[in-house]
This record gives structure tokens, C-alpha cells and sequence, in this order.
């Protein structure tokens, strides 16, 4: 066992540390001193430690040394200025910390991180600052106080992950060593991305999601997948499509680790559960309850972009900004020392947007490149994003001047927030009617908003210009939405869902289609067989559920425009160019994400380009990638 790490980092530490428990946390190591001059002083000599050992350290007091707990809320109201909005302060004795929620973390921390020592200095305890949400979060809300709730458990449960993650493996394995990767599902289609990632000893899963409009589900019955060798699952983003079926298998007993980032976490909450709130809504089935989300949170490990985790003995796991979402990563697996090299897209973007920066691509290494082709075949060309963002304000403003209302159909995460700032940052003045969960993702944006775009960063931290905070976006509660129907006054008005196949928007698609004046605004993919799609190809006449229950003919009068250019995924060009820019090329590139005839085309055309070995592989497919 490598847990023999553990003995070796004692020995190495000074005589007069006074260590009274050594634990692994993940892949991370916890020391914790009964020395107040250590715990002060620590910085130097752990850092020659972690030259040694190669393992992150981290030193924390233990509680015989902790400052009484109001007296440590005294002093750290005193030490921190009044301008950082301190929200709440509580202590997590098991892990010898005080959380901070503040509204303006820079301040708690100080300059060069003189306020964050002096707390630890003088209270000798580990301060964790937490960014308190602009907008009132109950979901940030309810995860933080939830995982603050189940300390205990996850101090246990990290230390278990650890000593599995530091088994030591035979001399002989690791020379026989063997990559292969089987398609669960969203390979020749969009929807239900699961990819099983094995080796000799570890079995790790990328991405669990449903199909929203089919109801299909990951193919999680084939004998190539065994929960209970089920090391490590690896979430990309918060869609459904991605995530929606990873708390079944923690119902049906997965007891490992979920890794992804912060807002991957909590907009997974809010996706999950309203996953569930429609399914109860519309009859249909439903795969997993509340529990089981919060099983998937009690669970979670959340690393920063660039952040270098063991996930198993032999798979070493970062993750990287990926442009498609707030807190959506490019997956990047390095398996044995030096053997192979996995990069996982999942969904991206490489391109400008207001929201995240574009993929990241300065990988040193990728043998195999998985990726989405969304967007993937020739046709697929998307105009500037100047260009797009001129023709989404010239449809809003030509609608609004003829005294009209817009209707935006939108996805609840990243294309709300991204039509948000465009129109912040346009300085458009009617109002803007937001109506369904956009409000609450949006919300988790402002808890998160060192994950958005350098530009956003700017305007929040250096300008003080939040564009979430503008006063033209009104959160609408369903007894306010006829009011706005029935009014004159033109506004925009985005609402879920993104498709129309339920939702809000179908209300208001109700009150608004009869009107010339009108004007319905498709700014994301609608998929095939959904009411989006229908409308978008030309239908005049669509069939909708009355409030009576009974099916009506709907006629479409109002006008019907679709803006390509505001995607999360990359264009045809922008895939090509993201393989270019890559700082290893790689040898061989897996084609997902797409329908059938983007996939193979996709795979095709790199083939030609960069003359490496492609494919678009069916769903159930193994193949061996070393």
C-alpha cells in the first residue's frame, strides 16, 4: 500500500510539529498539529515535502488548539472590513476550519493574503472563504448547508477514496497495462453521453445523462459495466443530457466519488430536480427521488480548472475550461506514468461568447480525443459573433418598435445568462420578462462568477457592473403571467423551455402567436420531433394541449426568426480549428455527440485533414485505445 506515504510524511515533517492525526482527503493529504507555531509556520517545510512526495498537503489545528467558537466569530468580525458583506460564519470542528461567506471574498483574503493569516494567526483556525450569491440562491443555499451537515461522513468517506486512490499496484500490472473505452450512449446521437473509461484496475464513467425528449436512458446493462468496480464517475456539465441519470446509480448503490466542478455540482441540483418535478408533473417515470440527489452531493468532489487529481492508482484526472456553460470541463485523463492520454470534449465551445472564455487548449499530451459534433457537418457554419449578436439586437429592436413582444424560448442555463448580458451590455431598455428556472440558474451564476468570462470578471470585480443585477430582468411567478400577455407594451420575454416541449414558454407561445406583431425567437438547437422544431421548419398550424386537457389547433402568426451564432457548442469551422490549436495532436479522435450523418462526416473529414485514425462508433462499441 502506498498508504506507507502517510508514515514517510510524518518522518519528514520537523520534530516540534506535534502531528496528532495524519488522513488522506481525496488525493489530497490533511495534517493536522497540535502546534499553534506550526500551524503558523508550516509553509516552508511542507512545501520541500510536497517537491518529495509529489502529493498535495494541507495543515490544519487540531481542535486543542482552536480558539473558543464566538470568540473566533468576534475576532474575525473585527479582523475582516465591513465593505466584504460577511453573510455567515460557522465552524466545521472535524476539519478544524471556519467557512466565511461574504459577499466580496477578495476583501476576507486581503492583499497578497494578509487578512487570511491573520485570522488563522489569531483564531488557529483554516479559514474557507465561500463567494455569497448576488442573487439569493436556495440551491448554493441547500447544497452548502448540506454538505456543512454531513462533515463527518465526508470526512470518512474522502479518507476511504484516499487509501484507495493510493494502492499501491504490482510492479508486473503496470507493464501489462490496457486502455479500452465502450459507448454507453450519445454516440450517433444527442443525448444520454455516458462513455466507461477501463484499464487492468480501474473502471471510471464520463458523464451519466438521459435523452429528455425519448426518455432513453446510458446502456448501463451491458456486461462491460459493473457498479460495484465502479472507481470514479466524471461529470462535464450540468445539462441533462450529461448528468440526469448519475444519481440512479448511487440508488442503485455507487458509493464512489463524482468529480466535476463547483457550478457543475449545484446547477446539477437544480436540473435533477426539476427533472423530477416534471416528470411527477407529466406522469412519466421517474428513475430516482431527492435522496438520491443529495446521495450524489454527499458524494462529490469538486476540483478547479487546471487542478491535478488521482482518481485511482493509475488515472490521474484535470480538468479544464471547456466554453460551453458556467463550469463545464474538458475532461483530460492521464493513465499510468506516461502510458496514455484521454481528452474528453463532452460539450464545447471554441469560440468568443460573453459568458466563459473559449476551450482551453494547451493540453501537453492527447493520444485520443473524444469529441462532440453537434454542429460537425459542413452546412454547420456559424457567422461572427459580431455579426450574431447584431442580428439578435436588430429582431428584438425591429419587434419592439413596432410595438410588438419577443418570446425567446431558452435552455435555463448558459443561453439565458448569455442573452442576459448581450442585452446588458447593449444597454437595452424595455423590460425583460424571465419566467421557469432561469432565475435560479442565474442566480448560481453569481456565486460563481470567477468561472465566467475575463470580460464579466472585468465588469463585476473592477467596475462593479454585475449584468445580472440589471434593473430591466423581472423574475415573473405564474400568476403574473397572463398580466403580461395582456399587456400593450412590448417586452422580452425568456422562459423555458428551450425546445418547447413543456414549460412556461408554451404559455406565453399561446398568448403571443395570435399577434403579427410578435415575434418568436429560436437562439438554440431544437432537436428533431420537438414543437421547436416543427415551428422552425415552417408549421403554421401547431397541435397543443388546452388548459381543459383537450388538443387544440394552434395558428402561428407571429413572426419566427432563429439565430445560429449564439450556440454553447462550436460550429464546423470551430471544431476543425480547436484540433489545429491543440498543443498535442492526437493520434486518434473518437467522433460523439452528433446525429449519425454529422458523426461520420466529422470523422471523415479529420481523417483527411490531419490524417489520423477516426471514428464515429455506435452506441455498445469497446474499443481498445491501447
Amino acid at each position: 500500500m502506498k498508504t506507507n506515504i502517510l508514515k514517510e510524511l510524518s518522518e519528514k515533517l520537523p520534530s516540534d510539529a506535534k502531528i496528532s492525526e495524519v488522513k488522506f482527503e481525496g488525493s489530497e493529504i490533511m495534517v493536522y498539529t497540535k502546534s499553534k507555531d506550526f500551524f503558523r509556520n508550516s509553509e516552508e517545510p511542507v512545501k520541500r515535502v510536497v517537491k518529495e512526495l509529489k502529493k498535495r498537503i494541507e495543515i490544519r489545528p487540531d481542535l486543542s488548539i482552536t480558539m473558543d467558537l464566538e470568540k473566533a466569530k468576534e475576532t474575525i468580525n473585527k479582523i475582516v472590513p465591513e465593505g466584504a458583506g460577511i453573510k455567515a460564519i460557522y465552524f466545521e470542528p472535524e476539519l478544524g476550519k471556519v467557512v466565511i461567506e461574504a459577499q466580496k471574498p477578495g476583501l476576507v483574503i486581503g492583499k497578497g493574503g494578509e487578512t487570511f493569516k491573520k485570522i488563522k494567526t489569531e483564531t488557529m483556525w483554516l479559514p474557507k472563504i465561500e463567494r455569497a450569491p448576488a442573487i439569493e440562491s436556495e440551491i448554493v443555499r441547500a447544497v452548502r448547508n448540506f454538505l456543512h451537515s454531513e462533515i463527518d461522513y465526508r470526512k470518512k468517506f474522502l479518507n476511504m477514496v484516499g487509501q484507495k486512490i493510493n494502492t499501491e499496484l504490482p510492479e508486473t500490472d503496470r507493464k501489462k497495462e490496457w486502455v479500452r473505452m465502450t459507448s454507453l450512449g450519445g454516440f450517433r446521437q444527442v443525448g444520454r453521453s455516458s462513455i466507461l473509461i477501463q484499464t487492468k484496475h480501474s473502471n471510471v464513467l464520463m458523464d451519466c445523462g438521459i435523452d429528455p425528449g425519448s426518455e432513453e436512458t446510458p446502456l448501463i446493462n451491458l456486461p462491460e459495466f459493473d457498479i460495484d468496480k465502479l472507481d470514479a464517475i466524471i461529470a462535464s456539465h450540468a445539462h441533462l443530457d450529461h448528468v440526469g441519470f448519475i444519481p440512479y446509480l448511487y440508488k442503485q448503490g455507487y458509493k464512489g466519488p463524482l468529480y466535476c466542478s463547483a457550478p457543475t455540482r449545484d446547477l446539477m441540483v437544480l436540473l435533477c430536480l426539476d427533472y423530477i418535478d416534471v416528470c411527477q408533473k407529466e406522469g412519466k417515470e421517474v428513475y430516482y427521488n431527492k435522496k438520491d440527489i443529495e446521495k450524489a452531493v454527499k458524494h462529490s468532489i469538486v476540483l478547479d480548472y487546471g487542478e491535478v487529481s488521482d482518481i485511482t492508482p493509475n488515472i490521474r484526472l484535470t480538468l479544464q475550461q471547456a466554453g460551453h456553460v458556467l463550469g463545464s470541463s474538458l475532461i483530460h485523463l492521464h493513465i499510468g506514468e506516461g502510458l496514455y492520454n484521454i481528452l474528453y470534449t463532452g460539450d464545447m465551445k471554441f469560440g468568443p461568447s460573453r459568458l466563459v472564455e473559449p476551450a482551453f487548449t494547451d493540453f501537453q499530451r492527447v493520444e485520443t480525443l473524444i469529441m462532440e459534433s453537434t454542429y460537425g457537418s459542413a452546412e454547420d457554419k456559424f457567422p461572427t459573433r459580431r455579426d450574431t449578436e447584431a442580428e439578435f439586437m436588430r429582431i428584438i429592436n425591429e419587434t419592439i418598435k413596432k410595438g410588438g413582444k419577443v418570446l425567446i424560448p431558452s435552455f435555463a442555463v448558459e443561453r439565458a445568462q448569455e442573452m442576459m448580458a448581450i442585452l446588458a451590455g447593449n444597454k437595452f431598455e424595455h423590460p425583460v420578462y424571465m419566467e421557469g428556472m432561469l432565475w435560479d440558474a442565474t442566480a448560481i451564476h453569481t456565486a460563481y462568477p470567477e468561472y465566467l468570462s475575463n470580460y464579466l470578471q472585468r465588469q463585476i470585480f473592477h467596475y462593479g457592473n454585475n449584468p445580472f443585477l440589471s434593473e430591466m430582468f423581472h423574475r415573473v411567478a405564474p400568476k403574473e403571467r397572463n398580466k403580461i400577455i395582456d399587456s400593450s407594451e412590448p417586452a422580452v420575454v425568456i422562459a423555458t423551455s428551450g425546445m418547447l416541449i413543456g414549460g412556461p414558454a408554451i404559455e406565453y407561445l399561446k398568448g403571443f402567436a395570435p399577434d403579427k406583431k410578435d415575434t418568436l425567437l429560436f437562439v438554440g438547437y431544437q432537436a428533431e420531433g420537438t414543437l421547436g422544431r416543427r415551428i422552425q421548419k415552417g408549421w403554421k398550424e401547431i397541435p397543443i394541449y388546452s388548459s381543459t386537457g383537450k388538443t387544440k389547433t394552434l395558428n402561428i402568426e407571429m413572426n419566427v426568426e432563429t439565430v445560429h451564432g449564439l450556440s454553447g457548442h462550436s460550429g464546423r469551422n470551430e471544431l476543425i480549428n480547436y484540433i489545429y490549436k491543440l498543443a498535442s495532436r492526437p493520434e486518434r479522435v473518437i467522433i460523439n455527440h452528433g446525429d449519425p450523418r454529422k458523426c461520420t462526416e466529422l470523422a471523415r473529414d479529420i481523417h483527411k485533414i490531419f490524417r489520423c485514425e477516426t471514428s464515429a462508433p455506435h452506441n455498445m462499441e469497446t474499443i481498445r485505445l491501447k
